[in-house]
């Protein structure tokens, strides 16, 4: 049951996109919920993505499947989807449908995004009430998204990120925000606006991974009457729209190629054209843009044009994932734990010791999204009470957390191979040393620098430990010099 973008906008009912590829079950599911909402169904990733590029807006509500082709018995695909509807529409709030034994995948979703859960079988009415409860905190995040600006936390990384913000807000010059996927890069945009000059001049934001390619360039530019069909009238784009004000481009590691090019002229001289015209136009607003992508390896091979990310990163501005914040986690937690229950009108949860000792040590590896979603979801379940170790547990990917050092364990790996090979050195020895250091670096992050667990994790003693990282911290290579 799949609803036109022009009936969508007529209907006062939220959207529901429904993604399965069990044909009964959307079927089922559009007859049982399309008194309420304005259901969409989709069988496939790709089929979701096009459809909500088609929209004249994303629906609040998503429901997907893990099991999705081109292979419907493994989680990959619906947790690209997840990552994929959150780049398109970040403020969607997605349920997961998945059986009773698939409790690490949900997890797993959790932590990409996905708000909830909702375990096969289900009955309606238990559907009816999950979807609502989710739509009533994307209710409350639309309220709270134009006062919701502060950056919050005390940590090291983000008194450095707050102290760049000041500094280059004041600056005419574009600024590229990189970060992880819901490291709260917008966030950084919108407090760039907010202490420049133009804090009273329009703040537009685009989302390049939410427009499909061919509307990008009459949605930033504008077009002329007649310029192609559907265009009855002229309209003016983002950039005339945003005036002497400042536009957002997010994830712009996704624009066109073909339209890189003329973004460049833009932030070059201000020159612009309207499709279907041949008048110059100038814009003046500032641009930002962002991305969760490594647009200095696309510029090498050839995906991103090269003299575009030099135009755009003249400054700067790296937002720390929230595993390198601290205790700023405790500070989220209870700035988004007292929002939610005041918006739900009940009492805040509060965690047990051995929870909170938990929630310090979790990587939160989806960010700053993945922490608010985790707060909205105790604040539904557990409203007034006390949560322990066992109720937070289950809300944490523990698995994604532990992965992480491996992660860079395979980096300092590869950067003593190459410190070796710049010496001339690779020898077998030297190479069982350097997976060695790795591990022995890997397994003290995981236990954040607490000798007696890292060692518990090596199935190592104390006292050997110490001894191993004081050999392989004086056999580490030593980097090349550095020419002339």
């Amino acid at each position: 049951m799949a609803h036109t973008a022009e009936r969508g906008a007529r209907d006062a009912r939220p959207g529901l996109l429904v993604v399965d590829d069990d044909l009964l079950v959307t079927e089922s599911l559009a007859y049982a919920l399309g008194d309420e909402y304005r259901v969409y169904s989709a069988a496939s990733r790709a089929e979701a993505v096009k459809l909500v590029r088609a929209l004249a807006a994303p629906p609040e509500l998503a429901l997907v499947d893990l099991g999705l082709p081109p292979s419907p018995h493994s989680p990959e695909e619906g947790f690209q989807l997840v990552a994929d509807l959150l780049a398109h529409a970040p403020r969607m709030r997605i349920l997961v449908l998945t059986g009773q034994n698939e409790a690490r995948h949900a997890r797993h979703a959790r932590a990409l995004g996905a708000a909830d859960f909702v375990a096969k079988p289900c009955e309606p009415e238990a559907l009816r009430r999950a979807l609502a409860r989710a739509l009533e905190f994307a209710a409350a995040e639309r309220r709270r998204a134009a006062a919701d600006e502060e950056l919050i936390g005390e940590s090291p990384a983000l008194r450095k990120l707050k102290s760049q913000i000041a500094q280059f807000a004041a600056s005419p010059f574009p600024v590229l925000i990189e970060g992880e996927s819901g490291s709260g890069k917008e966030l950084v945009a919108a407090s760039l606006h907010r202490l420049s000059a133009r804090a009273s001049r329009p703040f537009l934001a685009l989302n390049c991974a939410a427009i499909a390619p061919t509307l990008v360039e009459p949605t930033l530019f504008g077009y002329a009457k007649g310029a192609f069909t559907g265009a009855v009238a002229a309209r003016s784009g983002y950039f005339e729209d945003a005036s002497e004000g400042t536009l957002f481009l997010d994830e712009i590691g996704e624009l066109p190629l073909e339209m890189q090019a003329k973004l460049l002229r833009v932030l070059e001289n201000g020159e612009f054209q309207r499709v279907g015209e041949t008048q110059r136009r100038l814009s003046q607003a500032r641009v930002l843009a962002a991305t969760n992508r490594d647009l200095r390896r696309l510029a090498r091979e050839g995906a991103f044009r090269a003299d575009l990310y030099h135009r755009i990163s003249v400054l700067t501005l790296a937002v720390p994932p929230l595993r390198e914040m601290g205790e700023d986690r405790l500070l989220l937690l209870e700035h988004f734990r007292r929002r939610y229950a005041e918006e739900a009108g009940v009492a805040p949860f509060r965690l047990a010791p051995a929870a909170e000792a938990l929630w310090n040590a979790y990587d939160f590896p989806g960010n700053v999204r993945e922490l608010r979603n985790i707060v909205i979801r105790l604040t539904a379940r557990y409203a007034g009470c006390e949560v322990g170790a066992a109720e937070l547990e289950p809300e944490l990917d523990s698995a994604a957390t532990a992965a992480q050092p491996s992660v860079r364990a395979d980096d300092a790996v590869a950067q003593a191979l190459r410190h070796l090979e710049h010496s001339g050195a690779v020898q077998l020895d030297a190479l069982l040393q350097a997976f060695e250091r790795a591990y022995i670096e890997a397994a003290l992050r995981l236990a954040r620098g607490n000798m007696s667990q890292a060692a518990r994790l090596l199935g190592v003693q104390r006292t050997t430990l110490y001894s191993r990282l004081e050999a392989v911290r004086r056999t580490a290579p030593t980097p090349p010099a550095k020419a002339g």
